[in-house]
């Protein structure tokens, strides 16, 4: 099985001591979003958790526990979001030449094919204009170059509960003229540029469709053929394979203005600071009475798989 660290919070950036802990016990507990009566057991062990998929806008808290992780036996690689964005639009994180830096160490780290880079969401206002985005598109295609293989792209949706005037909506346009440049710049600087969950197509500006949760690449770090499908919960135009996700959502104290996974910032602060480390669960605890359910997981595996 591949285990999703998350979609739904920063678990490496806030939640790197919880998450050692589950693996060192072998199981976490987890509520289904969509009903919180349905409380599960998922077992963790390197045999039975194909790979690992982290999530991160900040993986410096969680750069100290990957030699364990490693010695554990388990598989993984990075989605790292990075941005040019400033303190009005990511409120939470830190200085973000720094966390370039924390970029290039962790790539130093594992390995360059196991950090995913992803520039997005792509926000347009009077400030992050179409020229200030090919300024630094372009810095951070030159800065990373040796330390990723890919860039993974997508414009900012205006969904209902988003209220911001720091966006707008991106025409078609915009959007063709941002492709064309992203694909053109990464493409010079040696890396593959796609694009996750556009409902315009941008192969004709040479953006590839992406798949986050990758066969592929998940094969490829695995070092075997896995037998996995497409995952049928996700938004239409998600090319990703089935994972199972970990997180919670109201958890993440990044404060991006973008955000579809925190409802409120006095929520999310809430839930975060009754977090405990030892807990078998991120967040909150099992009641009197409520039923946990034992979830099968298994391996994907099959023949092993040349890397060369």
């Amino acid at each position: 099985m591949i285990v999703s660290v998350s979609r739904r919070t920063d678990i490496p950036c806030y939640y790197s001591e919880w998450f050692i802990n589950r693996l060192k016990a072998g199981f976490v507990l987890t509520r289904n979003p969509r009903n919180k009566a349905q409380i599960s057991r998922l077992p963790l062990n390197p045999e039975l958790v194909d790979c690992l998929v982290f999530w991160t806008k900040d993986a410096e808290n969680i750069l100290p526990h990957l030699k364990l992780i490693d010695e554990m036996g388990y598989k993984y690689y990075f989605q790292f979001t990075l941005t040019p964005y400033d303190r009005t639009i990511e409120q939470n994180l830190r200085d973000k030449l720094t966390i370039e830096d924390t970029f290039i160490e962790l790539s130093q780290q594992i390995g360059k094919e196991r950090v995913l880079w992803r520039y997005d969401p792509i926000m347009l206002n009077d400030s992050l204009t179409i020229d200030y985005h090919k300024l630094q598109f372009e810095r951070l295609c030159q800065k990373l170059a040796p330390f990723t293989e890919s860039v993974t792209i997508s414009f900012v949706e205006t969904y209902r509960k988003l209220k911001t005037p720091l966006i707008r909506e991106i025409n078609d346009e915009e959007k063709a003229e941002l492709a064309g440049y992203i694909a053109e710049t990464a493409e010079a600087c040696g890396f593959t540029a796609k694009a996750c969950c556009e409902k315009i197509d941008l192969a004709p500006y040479g953006i590839q469709k992406a798949s986050c949760i990758d066969k592929a690449v998940l094969e490829r770090v695995c070092g075997c053929s896995l037998n996995i499908s497409p995952d049928k919960n996700q938004r239409n135009g998600c090319g990703c394979m089935e994972s199972i996700d970990i997180g919670a959502y109201n958890t993440c104290p990044n404060g991006c203005v973008y955000c579809y996974a925190n409802d409120s910032p006095f929520t999310t602060l809430r839930r975060h600071n009754s977090h405990k480390p030892n807990s078998e669960m991120l967040i909150g605890s099992i009641a009197e009475g409520e039923k946990i359910t034992d979830r099968k997981g298994k391996s994907n595996k099959l023949q092993q798989i040349s890397l060369f």
